[in-house]
């Protein structure tokens, strides 16, 4: 049997190292994407333990669960630009929306305005990403038009945030000089939100003038390390991909995961994989199964850990995703969902 293995003692002592490392800004922990595949529900139990008061993810199924699951304990922030049929489905949920644009500021306000509540809102400043957000020569007339709103009761502007690049120090500041300008000019227009937001994982552990009323912090919390970034000291990994010996080969050894579960075809001759005799070398992927070098004593129904915290030779989610070509979240991301995931403490 597969299994991603979800260790919640290891998953809270994340959350706390991060949130100790950046008070006294206050800790958003990112669920996106069922939780980065953990789930949803367990993770926010965890969080919850150690305090964590906010939550957040680009997608509105994994907001509204965590928002479900933690009630009035925690707010949960949604920053997709959504359309017409789901904003109020956001809304009733209880999520506080990301709003970037002119054009979805008043949808937001109107579709509010026909519920009779005001909508919470976080309004967002482009800082150079392009990711979205409102271009700074428009904030003037944006920030404006949301006080009006706010004034008419159909929004409450509770938190300015923004995305930056994280490609350099010096982008960063400049990023960082916008957004505090930003904030002054929000201020200027009347507007008095609860929280300012602009760092995520990395720039939040490494960067403290960046971390303001609250940082987004979805990775670390799971133990994935940004590239090139081995210095985060009290987190490590709280998943371990889990999969049983099905047969010994003249090759190898055969274990139950292949590429149609989500491993990386092209893992294939450049990882290690964490074994009852230690490291071995992942030598194929095939569709439903790889093929792992063999050891002595090897027998069907072995444990093999495809990816983990190391403890048995294994690498890392962060490590597997550079030898595939990408972020130590992808390995994570990409597991079928029909793979279980078993939560142990």
């Amino acid at each position: 049997m597969t299994e991603l293995r979800i260790d919640l003692a290891r998953l809270r002592a994340n959350v706390r190292a991060v949130a100790e490392r950046v008070a006294p800004a206050a800790l958003l922990v990112v669920v996106k994407d069922d939780a980065y595949g953990h789930g949803v529900e367990p993770v926010v139990a965890a969080a919850l333990d150690e305090r964590v008061s906010w939550f957040g993810a680009i997608d509105v199924p994994s907001a509204a669960r965590a928002k479900a699951a933690a009630g009035e304990r925690a707010r949960v922030f949604c920053w997709a630009t959504l359309p017409e049929e789901a904003v109020a489905g956001a809304l009733d949920a209880g999520l506080e929306l990301g709003v970037g644009d002119a054009g979805y500021l008043e949808r937001v306000a109107r579709i509010a305005s026909g519920r009779g509540a005001a909508a919470p809102v976080h309004l967002k400043i482009d800082t150079g990403l392009h990711r979205n957000g409102v271009r700074p020569e428009e904030w003037p007339s944006f920030t404006a038009r949301a006080a009006a709103l706010e004034r008419d009761g159909a929004i409450r502007v509770v938190g300015l945030w923004s995305h930056i690049s994280e490609a350099s120090d010096a982008e960063d500041d400049l990023s960082r000089a916008v957004f505090e300008e930003a904030g002054r000019v929000a201020l200027d227009a009347g507007l008095r939100p609860d929280v300012r937001h602009l760092a995520a994982s990395a720039a939040a552990w490494h960067r403290p003038a960046f971390r303001g009323d609250l940082v987004r912090i979805g990775a670390f919390c799971y133990g994935v390390r940004s590239a090139g970034d081995d210095d985060i000291p009290g987190v490590a990994p709280a998943a371990s991909l889990v999969a049983d010996v099905v047969g010994i080969g003249a090759e190898g050894v055969e274990i139950g995961v292949g590429w149609l579960d989500g491993v990386f075809s092209t893992l294939a001759g450049r990882i290690e994989v964490g074994t009852p005799a230690g490291a071995r070398t992942l030598l194929d992927v095939a569709e439903t199964t790889s093929t792992v070098a063999s050891w002595p004593g090897a027998a069907v129904g072995d444990k093999v850990v495809v990816f983990g915290p190391g403890t048995t030779g294994e690498w890392t989610p962060t490590s597997v995703g550079e030898a595939a070509g990408t972020v130590g979240e992808e390995p994570l991301l990409r597991l079928s969902p029909l793979i279980p995931r078993v939560h142990v403490d």
